[in-house]
């Protein structure tokens, strides 16, 4: 595993300055906003494809520090009821795509998206419950009509390009939200789909995270390193469908840096379950916790995971060996 980070959670410095900051405190890989709500800070697709001076300036800056690339990220949402919004997201992703792909990079973080419950919805509709069965219909309209002839055309175009890996952030408010719907996409558009894994979003779900890792074996392309607290009193209350603040602190849950959501043990658990999973990609730090400035949640972040990475395969232990001549003493030949 490689120690990343996600680019934008320093937005304030120009790419270089960003590099040569993140360089310094040991990270390996980027993840690099071209898009969507990662912003255009670092990296913006309309400029770099339309100029190789640009685009060999903006590649040479990422050798200058010697970082790999782990995904260029496009979040948003296109398949939106709004046209216009569904096709501006739609051509966010595909020029993300034509970047990786210039970039050598194979991919792209992404979310799933949302529709409406029908042809001439203004706004997306969530569909997550069996009853009233106004959401079943609206839901097998939304995945038959909207969510899989999109998927598998974008996957089309993505193979098209050289972008074999489409990371899709399991969300609530998007149609993909937990293994089960990711799963069921992945079945229905092809095997370039698959999971930017971002334990924060499931936890306040009440998914146990390693058995979600192992659910998910051999479709986990990315993982972005983010913690939930749980507020228990606010959770056993309402739930974590309520919406009665925005502000965190009066929520039912709140985002961490790693560690200081649910345990260090947790985290460890996690670590060991992709490491088991074989999961060797980026660990890429998210910071959105509200309880710090970025630098120190960074410098925390990177702290607390460095300490607990598998950066060995486990093939490489030396004790194998003499385990397999042990087992030859009693083991039928």
């Amino acid at each position: 595993m490689k120690l990343g980070i996600l680019t934008n959670v320093m937005c304030n410095l120009s790419l270089e300055e960003a590099l040569d900051y993140f360089h310094k405190l040991g990270i390996e890989m980027v993840e690099i906003g071209c898009g969507g709500t990662p912003g255009i800070h670092h990296c913006d697709p309309e400029e770099l494809l339309h100029s190789e001076e640009k685009l060999e300036k903006f590649r040479e800056t990422i050798h200058k520090y010697r970082m790999e690339i782990s995904a260029f990220s496009c979040h948003g949402n296109p398949v939106h009821p709004v046209k216009e919004i569904g096709e501006k997201y739609d051509r966010i992703m595909r020029n993300a795509v034509l970047l990786a792909e210039k970039m050598g990079v194979d991919t792209i973080c992404c979310f799933s998206g949302c529709p409406g419950s029908e042809e001439n919805s203004r706004a997306p509709h969530w569909c997550t419950t069996v009853w009233p069965f106004d959401s079943v219909v609206a839901l097998k309209w939304q995945w038959e009509k909207k969510l899989i002839p999109y998927w598998k055309e974008f996957c089309c175009f993505a193979r098209e390009h050289n972008v074999s890996h489409i990371a899709i952030e399991m969300h609530p408010g998007f149609c993909v939200y937990n293994p089960e719907t990711l799963l069921r996409l992945r079945e229905a558009c092809g095997n370039e789909i698959g999971a930017n894994f971002d334990p924060s979003h499931l936890i306040w779900q009440g998914i146990d995270i390693p058995l979600a890792i192992h659910h998910l074996s051999g479709c986990i392309y990315h993982f972005h390193a983010k913690d939930t607290y749980i507020n228990e009193k606010e959770m056993g209350k309402n739930g974590f469908f309520t919406m009665n603040s925005y502000d965190d602190k009066d929520r039912s849950f709140s985002f961490r840096i790693p560690g200081n959501g649910t345990s260090q043990s947790a985290w460890r658990k996690i670590i060991i379950a992709l490491a088991q999973e074989g999961y060797n990609g980026a660990i890429s730090i998210e910071h959105e916790d509200n309880t710090m400035g970025q630098e120190e949640g960074i410098r925390k972040s990177i702290s607390f995971l460095k300490d607990i990475l598998v950066k060995e395969q486990a093939s490489d232990c030396w004790w194998k060996e003499s385990i397999r001549e042990y087992q030859k003493t009693f083991l039928p030949k």
